[in-house]
């Protein structure tokens, strides 16, 4: 019988490419997720803004009398998403047309399905990485307890991120070995005597510790590599910009840095720190004190490689330190400054990492860009939570073949820096 060029054919496809591809999600499962139609459009590096939540300042007065107190400032921020590459994956017309009749889509089209997913996976945490501007632990030193997990709970709560949605803390499969060894009960994942039927369900090792709502295990968590460095100290060059306006749409800060090894090279998802400057709860705006009674020094992350000619550069970071008298906005206790130490954390040595990922559920968002039909059988599909897949069967008459071929953008966004983190062990 000749192959059926009926648009059935596609739907049958992405119904079960669809399925599969929910079952491979972990990260992606556990964030900010919405289809971005109308918002796009189709040219790459295009943007969307997503709207930041607005901030207030109270005023105190004896006789409730304000006529003397400005009103408080409504300055609304957006973060913006960028559309990233298409991931996709096809195969020979004829190689689906035959698992259609033979009743295999499963076994044709789950590697498929798992590929993107995996792709998608490892590229949205490796950007998680590089703009979540928290961070528990020592970098460098792998969490093998739970009290390092509850670290990160702990940094979470000291920074004021609310508990009005989930929170998440993922590890590598060798630290969930570490956590079993303590308490050997953890790893059943989903409800008890449910059957576990995705990957999310099986990664699930503990529900509800430390204020996270499930603490997981991912082999898509991201790789930090760094070479040997002479130094990891030097000193802010000029005087940042440190007002809410400027870093609202972006929470992203440049800091002109120098007194570093010439040809130092500075890689996205670096940690640093700044001396005498320390972090704020972003609630409460009071510095932020640990177990010891000492004042936790501000930190955030490095977004982009920069080599340090000469010593000196810019690096962009995520999670801003903004300092405003009485601001409403204030991640920091005092503004920094030229001559501040900045400490590049991780140590001197070459080093490889594997940082554990912890965040607020609106800490990162994946936006899915609708995408223009060919001149083809198109079929779109869309998961629950918006992730749209294009499925195309199309010919090429020139080289006499036909192709069925799955294809899905996204865009990535850091809707806040201060939700999300790298987590470490301690030393």
């Amino acid at each position: 019988m000749a192959n059926s060029f009926d648009s059935n054919v596609t739907r049958k496809l992405a119904r079960v490419f669809l399925e599969k591809f929910e079952s491979a999600r972990v990260h992606s499962k556990n964030v900010n997720t919405q289809l971005l139609k109308g918002k796009f459009n189709p040219s790459s590096g295009s943007t969307v803004d997503f709207k930041r939540p607005t901030d207030y300042k109270s005023v105190r007065t004896a006789a409730g009398d304000i006529s003397s107190s400005g009103a408080s400032d409504i300055i609304t921020g957006k973060a913006t998403g960028t559309v990233q590459n298409y991931f996709t994956v096809n195969v020979d017309f004829s190689e689906a047309d035959q698992a259609i009749k033979m009743d295999q889509l499963d076994q044709l089209l789950a590697p498929m399905a798992t590929r993107i997913c995996t792709d998608l996976e490892l590229d949205f945490a490796d950007f998680m990485m590089d703009n979540g501007g928290l961070y528990a632990g020592t970098v460098g030193t792998a969490a093998t307890t739970w009290d390092h997990i509850a670290e990160a709970g702990a940094v979470m709560q000291a920074h004021g991120v609310p508990q009005d949605a989930p929170w998440y803390y993922t590890v590598n499969p060798y630290t969930q070995r570490n956590l079993a060894s303590n308490q050997r009960s953890l790893g059943a994942g989903g409800a008890a005597g449910a059957p576990i039927v995705s990957a999310h369900e099986k990664a699930t090792i503990t529900e509800m510790f430390a204020g996270f709502d499930k603490v997981m295990t991912a082999t898509t968590l991201p790789t930090w590599t760094r070479a040997a460095t002479a130094d990891v100290a030097g000193i802010v060059a000029s005087d940042p910009d440190v007002t809410y306006a400027t870093h609202k749409d972006t929470m992203k800060q440049s800091i002109a840095v120098s007194g570093f090894t010439a040809g130092t090279v500075v890689k996205a998802g670096t940690v640093i720190s700044i001396a005498g400057r320390y972090a704020l709860n972003k609630n409460t705006r009071q510095p932020i004190v640990d177990e010891n009674g000492n004042k936790v020094v501000f930190t955030a992350v490095v977004t982009a490689d920069v080599t340090l000619t000469a010593g000196a550069g810019t690096l962009v970071v995520a999670g801003p330190g903004i300092y405003e008298a009485a601001g409403s906005y204030n991640t920091v206790d005092s503004a920094i400054v030229t001559n501040d130490v900045v400490t590049l954390l991780g140590g001197t040595d070459a080093l490889t990492a594997a940082p554990n990922l912890f965040w607020h559920k609106n800490a990162y968002a994946i936006g899915s860009v609708p995408i223009e039909k060919l001149y083809s059988t198109d079929t779109l599909a869309t998961t629950e939570d918006g992730l749209q897949f294009r499925v195309s069967k199309y010919a090429d008459g020139d080289k006499n073949i036909q192709t069925v071929r799955f294809d899905f953008r996204p865009a990535y966004s850091c809707l806040n820096p201060f939700f999300g983190g790298q987590g470490y062990g301690s030393a």
